[in-house]
């Protein structure tokens, strides 16, 4: 069957639409969201915006529809953005908004985990920071400012990477942004109601001993280290951490109900690196996990080891470590997001803004980035069929959407369901 013919069956059902009407709600308020810009997003050639409005007095809103491609609609709410799938044939849209604040109520830190390795040579650490933040704000608000959230890395740290994830969202590239002093960094990023996830990733100078002095800018119920069974963790003086036996791949130690000024200081020694990610074996535990944390395939992920194993208790009943496990082990698909293309261009912007209003291909689950990809394999043989892509250019921009898109229909099939809690 022809690629063509493949593309006619994937976009069966799609039909078209020269408008979009919507309604925005501030569930804060549970009134309508006045004055707010909404931006009609092209995914069919990048990131581009298209057409533009503002919502009346009543919270609604038309946006012109130029062409029958695959769409974001994004809502700007007190400098926050908020997105909203528009596949091909979309009429209408409901989309929530919260009112957002420097600094809200409610929002704390359950978890931070670091997965920590050494380099081949024994002359680097890498390391992959996780911060789970959840928002129990009420009213339900979203924290949102230049220092949205604050964090600490060790001295000599050397970042290679860093994502985010929205609630109900997809990772997105986010870079972190020095705040003056030493070590110190923030994400400008809204920390909307729900669970948002960050990841940095880094290296370390390292001479077969290194000594961590963590340091957390709020309360924090689990802090885990993560680390090779080859390597020696000796926590220091007063150190709250215990360890945690139930792997066997790996070793972790945690820490609980952690306060900023607690102590947690530890030395790692020794050479060693986690586990590969089943997946590049075939493993069927790897892709599970990948699916369920949006990632990529080993060969594009940057994460130093990968998945280690289905967690033995992944929803937390017993130990709410493991409730973390799942996706810690699993990453926020450093790579996977880059390729997707989920970053807005946002005109006019510093890069710290720019930062605040990446955008998730969110996120109606893997039929919302299957029908992205579709999209893009049907845009892509029509540059061709147009004479906008010579031959060579043609057959690499094909070949990688369609690994992308066989990757993510083998998740779709066995892929855990992933509960979302609020729209990205």
């Amino acid at each position: 069957m022809s690629g063509i013919a493949v593309l006619s069956l994937l976009f069966a059902g799609f039909g078209s639409a020269e408008s979009i009407t919507g309604t925005v709600t501030n569930k804060t308020t549970n009134k309508p969201a006045v004055g707010d810009d909404v931006v009609l997003i092209r995914l069919a050639q990048g990131m581009q915006e298209s057409t533009r409005t503002k919502t009346d007095a009543k919270g609604r809103f038309t946006l012109d529809v130029p062409d029958q491609g695959m769409h974001l609609v994004r809502v700007t709410h007190d400098k926050a953005n908020y997105f909203r799938p528009a596949p091909p044939g979309t009429q209408s849209v409901e989309i929530e908004v919260f009112s957002a604040q420097p600094k809200v109520e409610g929002v704390s830190t359950e978890a931070n985990v670091m997965r920590i390795e050494s380099d081949a040579s024994g002359n680097g650490l890498h390391v992959v920071e996780n911060f789970f933040v959840k928002n129990e704000s009420n009213p339900p608000k979203t924290q949102f400012s230049e220092r949205a959230f604050e964090f600490f890395l060790p001295p000599g740290a050397v970042i290679e990477g860093s994502a985010a994830l929205a609630p109900g969202g997809m990772p997105v590239q986010a870079s972190p942004v020095p705040l003056g002093d030493p070590n110190h960094f923030a994400f400008i990023f809204p920390i909307r109601p729900g669970e948002t996830r960050f990841q940095v990733t880094y290296r370390l100078p390292y001479n077969g001993s290194f000594t961590f002095t963590p340091k957390l800018a709020m309360p924090t119920d689990t802090v885990a280290v993560m680390m090779p069974k080859a390597m020696t963790f000796k926590p220091g003086a007063g150190s709250a951490f215990v360890p945690v036996t139930e792997e066997t791949t790996a070793q972790t130690f945690v820490a609980r109900n952690v306060a900023p000024s607690q102590s947690l200081e530890f030395t790692v020694s020794g050479s060693g690196q986690l586990p590969r990610d089943q997946a590049a074996t075939g493993g069927d535990n790897g892709g599970a996990q990948n699916a369920a944390a949006g990632t990529g395939t080993a060969a594009t992920d940057t994460r130093p080891g990968g998945g280690l194993g289905n967690p033995i208790d992944p929803e937390g009943s017993n130990d709410p470590w493991a409730k973390y496990k799942w996706w810690i082990l699993g990453g926020l698909g450093l790579a996977m997001a880059a390729g997707a293309g989920v970053m807005l261009k946002n005109n006019g912007m510093r890069p710290a803004e720019q930062t605040a209003n990446a955008a998730p291909v969110a996120v109606g689950g893997a039929n919302m980035l299957l029908a992205t990809l579709k999209d893009e394999l049907f845009a892509v043989e029509t540059d061709r069929l147009q004479g906008k892509l010579g031959e060579a250019e043609y057959r690499e921009q094909k070949a990688a959407l369609e690994t992308v898109l066989r990757r993510a229909l083998a998740r779709s099939e066995k892929s855990v369901p992933v509960v979302s809690r609020t729209d990205a």
